[in-house]
């Protein structure tokens, strides 16, 4: 969660009308109602309406409670309180577990513009220049936290002495749970395909960074090995090696030979890149591997372009909740993000081709 070291002093009315606004024709006492829970010591979202938003992302208390930080009683006690503060039934029993009722859902789904308001309020406020920030959490998957994160979060360590910054490694849907959570503000995803975003959700603003090209790697004794370019109609009779279907880059890999009118042979599957490019190595088939995806430790594997049609790209992207883009540290870390991905790009195939 981002964190000011300073109390919200002169927001109060300005959340306060954000809420009555957002809840429209609700009947006058419930509406009060939610404005106690809602506008938390008068100036922040109340905790129990986060732990409510993110039990309905993951579907449980015990994941819910793994992603707060709270324990499962805790959040079970959050979550009657706000039953009791609310006068509403947000729960039901299904089976051992709990799920929404629809008076719940109802609540989560029309929360979306409350807290997208609060967050550009918040980041607002930051930017006037009397609050001071002093947590910043990033998360993404392991090229990019490797490749991008990392370095981002060096520089803000030297531009920002004061702020603490914490990053996470997770896969694109644990990004997404992480941002409801408030435990990241900045996660650094990809996208299924070259031309989509990875998520239409409300909850989210996403900006491109950069579309990440995949390579080919073949065994160094190989009869292409010498090239520096190849198409994917060449390789079309090759073992390749891949993740399982239904994976990110399974479904990038399929499409791709699916533009060029080809059917590859899969012959092993994968999910570390490390693991492929030991495969690859051993002399097992061939496969895709991102451009940002180092290879320089690797033994009898070399890196091929591809050109022609059906060149595969991996979309990279980074999402944040919606209303937090137009914050100052959001907005300098995009600008970082950018800058060390097109670097990257350029110096990699002297690194590696």
């Amino acid at each position: 969660m981002i964190r000011v070291g300073h109390g919200c002093v002169g927001a109060c009315g300005v959340v306060e009308n954000l809420v009555l606004m957002t809840l429209g024709t609700i009947e006058p006492q419930q509406k009060r109602n939610i404005l106690k829970i809602t506008v938390h010591n008068r100036c922040m979202i109340d905790p129990r309406l986060i732990t409510l938003r993110v039990f309905a992302r993951c579907g449980t208390i015990g994941a819910t409670a793994e992603l707060t930080g709270y324990s499962p009683s805790a959040v079970s006690a959050q979550l009657r309180e706000l039953q009791r503060v609310l006068g509403m039934q947000l729960l039901t029993k299904d089976g051992r577990g709990v799920r929404l009722t629809a008076t719940g859902r109802f609540l989560v789904a029309g929360s979306d513009t409350l807290i997208a308001e609060w967050e550009s309020l918040r980041a607002a406020a930051m930017e006037a220049g009397d609050q001071v920030q002093s947590h910043f959490g990033l998360g993404g998957f392991s090229t990019a936290a490797a490749q991008l994160l990392a370095p981002l979060a060096a520089t803000l360590r030297s531009t920002r002495p004061l702020l603490e910054v914490q990053v996470l490694e997770a896969n694109p849907d644990r990004c997404f749970d992480l941002l409801v959570a408030e435990r990241i503000d900045l996660a650094v995803i990809v996208a299924m395909q070259s031309d989509t975003y990875v998520e239409d959700d409300p909850r989210f603003e996403q900006t491109v960074l950069l579309d990440d090209p995949l390579d080919v790697i073949i065994p160094a004794d190989h009869p292409l090995a010498s090239r520096e370019t190849v198409t994917l109609e060449e390789l079309a009779s090759e073992p390749w090696i891949t993740e399982a279907a239904g994976s990110t880059y399974h479904s990038l890999f399929t499409a791709a030979f699916t533009a060029v009118g080809l059917t590859p042979r899969i012959a092993h599957e994968a999910v570390e890149w490390e693991t492929q490019i030991a495969f690859v190595g051993a002399g097992l088939g061939v496969g895709l591997l991102p451009r940002l995806a180092p290879l320089r430790s690797a033994e009898n594997v070399v890196r091929l372009r591809i050109t022609g049609k059906g060149k595969p790209a991996r979309r990279i992207v980074a999402a944040v909740r919606r209303g937090s883009i137009t914050s100052p540290l959001i907005q300098e870390s995009l600008g970082i993000l950018q800058v060390s991905a097109k670097r990257i790009l350029a110096a990699r195939p002297e690194d590696d081709l």
